[in-house]
């Protein structure tokens, strides 16, 4: 039997329709994506929760879901807004705790321009930390009480110590690390950022999720993986020396492609 760790998907419930066969085949993990509209929250999910229960009979992987994040800021200086986005993160826990989904995949709040002004003003890396605690504190004090991680997913970050300090300050096991490649390559090619590699280096044992999608360092291309610029023998070399089993996701805008880019990875010896 393989040592080598086992890839997942990111998938609708679509999706996973078109790639059962690949899911249950191994224990693979799954991140669900269906629930990230506000709309779906906001509605009546219950018929979909049925719907992945069938889908999912048989699958022996960790469960996950993409949490909600169009519109939402998780360190937003407008108090409505805090009240907003936290309500969206009980709804998601709601989704979970219906699915026993074990992991949520939000946002980082840290922007380019944060970047170069957060020693700007003073105080301002504390009001970051405080915003986002009075925003999520509620929400990861649930998640750890039903059994459930929010992993905080780089978008812009141009300094992956920034993001990793905030998930440090709640000092919760219900709180980790996301790795997105793309987003890092965009980063490294486009804002200065130091290279993917650096990214899970920096991370270390908080990291419990990674997106797994190839770019040019231009956009967030969502490339299946061996289609784009990234080193994944530097990458998945940072990877070993971590042993905190991070879901490894493969999210890529073509959901034709996710077979297809495991395979690349298996081809380099990298995963199965």
């Amino acid at each position: 039997m393989s040592d080598l760790p086992i890839l997942g998907a990111a998938m609708t419930l679509k999706d996973v329709e078109l790639n059962r066969d690949w899911l249950l085949e191994k224990p693979r993990d799954l991140e669900l994506q269906d629930f990230v509209p506000a709309e779906v929250l906001c509605g009546d999910w219950q018929p979909l929760a049925e719907r992945a229960k069938q889908l999912l009979d048989g699958h022996q992987g960790r469960l996950g879901m993409h949490g909600p994040f169009m519109g939402l800021n998780i360190a937003s200086a407008d108090p409505d807004v805090r009240t907003l986005v936290a309500r969206r993160m009980e709804q998601a826990l709601d989704v979970a705790a219906a699915l026993n989904i074990t992991q949520i995949v939000i946002h980082s709040p840290y922007t380019t321009w944060m970047h170069n002004n957060l020693d700007n003003w003073p105080e301002q890396r504390q009001r970051v930390f405080e915003m986002t605690h009075q925003t999520l504190d509620a929400a990861v004090k649930r998640a750890a009480d039903q059994g459930c991680v929010f992993v905080l997913e780089n978008i812009e970050d141009k300094d992956p110590a920034n993001r990793r300090r905030l998930v440090e300050s709640f000092n919760s096991r219900a709180f980790a690390l996301s790795i997105d490649t793309g987003h890092a390559a965009y980063a490294t090619g486009s804002t200065g950022a130091p290279p993917v590699d650096y990214f899970a280096n920096d991370a270390g044992n908080l990291l419990q999720h990674v997106h797994l999608q190839d770019a040019d360092g231009y956009a967030d291309r969502h490339w299946p993986v061996g289609h784009g610029s990234i080193n994944w023998r530097a990458f998945f070399a940072r990877l070993a020396g971590i042993t905190s089993n991070p879901r490894l996701i493969i999210e890529i805008r073509d959901k034709s492609q996710i077979k297809a880019s495991a395979a690349y990875l298996a081809n380099l010896g990298l995963a199965q």
